[in-house]
Formats: C-alpha cells, sequence, structure tokens
C-alpha cells in the first residue's frame, strides 16, 4: 500500500502518477488587448458601412463596389466579424479564430479589389492595416 491508500503497483511496473487537475489556459494580455482592438476596429468598419458614412463613398466608388452592397455583404460581414472574436474571448471554442480567419481573408480580397481598379486611396491602405491586425489576432489567438 502506498500512503494515499491505493495497492503498490506490481514489482517492476512503472507507478502512475495521478493527472494533474486539468484548467483552462488563460489568454496572454497581447491576445486579449490587439482581439479587443481589432474588434473594435472591424466593428466601427461594419457600423460605418450599415450607415453609409460619407467619408467612405469616395473610396468604394473609385474601387468600383456598389454602393447597395454597404449594408450587405460588407457591413454585416464586418460586424459579424468583430463579434465572433469577442465570443471567441468569452471562451466559445474555435469562433475567435474563425472570425480573425475571415476577417483577415475578407480584407485580402478587398485588397485585390483596390488593386484591381488601381485605387490606392487611403482605404487600400486601411485594408492593408487591417489584413496585418487580423493576421496578428489570428496567430494570437492560435498561440493561446
Amino acid at each position: 500500500m502506498r500512503g494515499d491508500g491505493a495497492p503498490a503497483p506490481p514489482y517492476g511496473a512503472p507507478a502512475r502518477r495521478p493527472r494533474p487537475e486539468r484548467r483552462s489556459t488563460p489568454i496572454s494580455t497581447a491576445h486579449l488587448v490587439v482581439t479587443l482592438f481589432a474588434a473594435l476596429a472591424n466593428g466601427f468598419s461594419g457600423v460605418g458601412a450599415v450607415l453609409r458614412l460619407p467619408a467612405i463613398l469616395p473610396g468604394m466608388a473609385r474601387a468600383g463596389v456598389p454602393e447597395s452592397w454597404l449594408v450587405f455583404p460588407i457591413g454585416t460581414l464586418k460586424l459579424a466579424g468583430a463579434a465572433g472574436l469577442l465570443l471567441g474571448l468569452l471562451g466559445v471554442p474555435l469562433i475567435g479564430p474563425a472570425a480573425a480567419l475571415g476577417l483577415a481573408l475578407y480584407f485580402l480580397c478587398a485588397i485585390g479589389v483596390h488593386v484591381h481598379a488601381r485605387d490606392f486611396s487611403a482605404q487600400f491602405g486601411l485594408a492593408i492595416g487591417f489584413v496585418a491586425l487580423n493576421t496578428a489576432t489570428l496567430a494570437l489567438a492560435l498561440a493561446s
């Protein structure tokens, strides 16, 4: 008998150690801060598209994006992605990384649309920043 009341293993057999209690891994501060910033930025961008803010209309027109697309699919996808990032922080499995991947792919497509239209305006630069932000969010989510 061992000290904990369990029988000793047979001679020569390796002793079994009790399994440590599994705990959920806390997310890093970097993951939390970057994901909150990404959710805020993507959410703001989505609200701007849904509300058809006048500041974004010229850039969309230069890129050849119809104004009718601002609410759906553009604004809706950005808002859904921002909500997914927040749900991921709340612990819903796989939603955060999936949202970050979806947003990164969305903005890669936006870059492609701007390049195709030869529009290298400020919105083109913002799309590059959003790709970087959402890719960083994805990397931190997968590392946590």
